[in-house]
């Protein structure tokens, strides 16, 4: 009987424990004041007369950005340095030093007359997690590892160059800034000619987290607090070119034209309906088109559209190009006219979050009171090309009206001190999980 009772008594001094501690863990919250009034500053690094920001990578904008986002790392207890990318690295020691960190972060770069809350909510609620776990005097058993990446709204620059993904030629593209790349980055402190030395392998970071607003409605319009993002989409172009024969507008009777205007206008209606006739959440659209020769009074020889093509599963793209491309082919069969097909590029692989993150962020809402979805991810990030090399999860938060890259662009301190703190508490948990 002793024995039995000593045994319950142990039992229920472990639940306890194990209850106290996290009590004590989801007890810890981000200063949201704090955290409101960083990003109303960072805002004003690059404030337009119009009210957006004009804070593009390798600006003079940036440059003030960069320097104040230093100065935050620094006071949250990072040790910060530019690596050869031009990423702005804080690094934090753990207990156990032959651990891999888990890192986190995002952008602080805009788009032109862009928004104030796109990368600056994960960027700066990065750091302040890292400061209220200082503060706190918390030290986690893996090494922490917040980044600030270079240029995502020019190509991800940063991020590929971590997955050994930014090519010699990409180095040469222009930048909104008027810098070539390999201009920029030498400009923030990087070194393009090392490049190739910052590429990671799988293995070398245990986790990658990145806290972002949705950039969509679902969200806002659902009443949800926190998303769960399930993967972040593949994105397909495709090019139809329909050919027929240009002659004179006014002089050429009705039945006698080989228009290719006609088959392109009705593709551009049909990729709507094939799009909308698959179950799940894939996008389809059309964003250009070019007339040849594209004068008032020509019957125009050839008509080219492209047609985009987003997923979470590259099969299920494919799925709807082949509908929509057995449409083109009877459509120029109608028409009289010729049809040529050109898959542009890959333009992004899907990158899958990885599911054992994505429970602990849906169980670090639930602890916190908050609710949640699951969703995918419409939008490029980061993340995407952490994905090559390191297990990734997102958190995203209501963007009001789902309203992004625009000066119109929103999120509530609430909405952002909740994001916050969802990714605090999964830091800590994937801390204990993961080893």
């Amino acid at each position: 009987m002793k024995t039995i009772f000593m045994k319950k008594l142990f039992s229920l001094l472990l639940f306890l424990s194990f209850f106290g501690n996290l009590h004590s863990q989801t007890a810890i919250k981000v200063n949201q004041k704090r955290l409101s009034e960083t990003l109303k500053t960072l805002s004003t690094f690059g404030k337009n007369e119009a009210g957006g920001s004009d804070r593009v990578a390798y600006s003079s904008h940036d440059m003030e950005a960069r320097n104040y986002v230093k100065d935050l790392m620094v006071k949250a207890g990072l040790e910060v340095s530019t690596d050869f990318a031009g990423n702005i690295i804080g690094k934090k020691a753990g207990t156990i030093p032959d651990l891999k960190p888990i890192a986190f972060g995002s952008h602080i770069d805009e788009v032109p007359n862009g928004g104030d809350y796109d990368g600056p909510v994960g960027s700066l609620s990065a750091i302040e997690v890292v400061r209220t776990l200082t503060e706190n005097k918390i030290m986690t058993q893996h090494p922490l590892e917040v980044i600030i990446f270079t240029n995502e709204e020019g190509g991800v620059v940063g991020s590929r160059a971590l997955a050994g993904q930014l090519s010699q030629e990409a180095l040469q593209v222009k930048s909104s800034s008027g810098l070539t790349q390999y201009e920029g980055i030498k400009s923030v402190g990087g070194d393009p000619d090392r490049i190739s030395e910052l590429k990671r392998n799988p293995g070398e970071v245990t986790a990658f987290l990145e806290l972002h607003i949705e950039q969509g409605g679902n969200l806002d319009r659902e009443g949800i607090d926190i998303g769960v993002v399930e993967g972040i989409v593949a994105i397909e172009w495709y090019e139809f070119t329909f050919q027929g024969f240009a002659n004179h507008a006014g002089t050429t009777p009705m039945n006698m034209r080989k228009d290719p205007m006609l088959p392109a206008a009705k593709l551009i209606l049909a990729v709507n309906e094939i799009v909308t006739s698959f179950d799940g959440a894939q996008v389809a659209t059309v964003g250009k088109v070019d007339v040849f020769p594209g004068a008032g009074n020509v019957i125009p020889g050839e008509v080219k559209i492209n047609v985009e093509i987003r997923d979470l599963s590259s099969d299920k793209i494919h799925q709807v190009y082949l509908a929509i491309e057995a449409r083109a082919k009877s459509l120029a069969e109608e028409s009289k006219t010729e049809l040529s097909i050109n898959h542009i590029e890959v333009a992004s692989k899907p990158a899958l979050a990885n599911p054992e993150i994505q429970r602990t962020i849906e169980n670090a809402a639930k602890s916190l009171g908050f609710s949640s979805m699951y969703l995918p991810s419409g939008a490029g990030h980061d993340a995407q090309e952490m994905a090559r090399f390191a297990p990734i999860g997102m958190i995203f938060i209501p963007s009001k009206d789902g309203i992004s890259h625009s000066p119109k662009e929103y999120s509530s301190p609430e909405d952002i001190a909740n994001g916050a703190n969802v990714l605090l508490q999964t830091i800590l948990s994937l801390d204990k999980q993961f080893q």
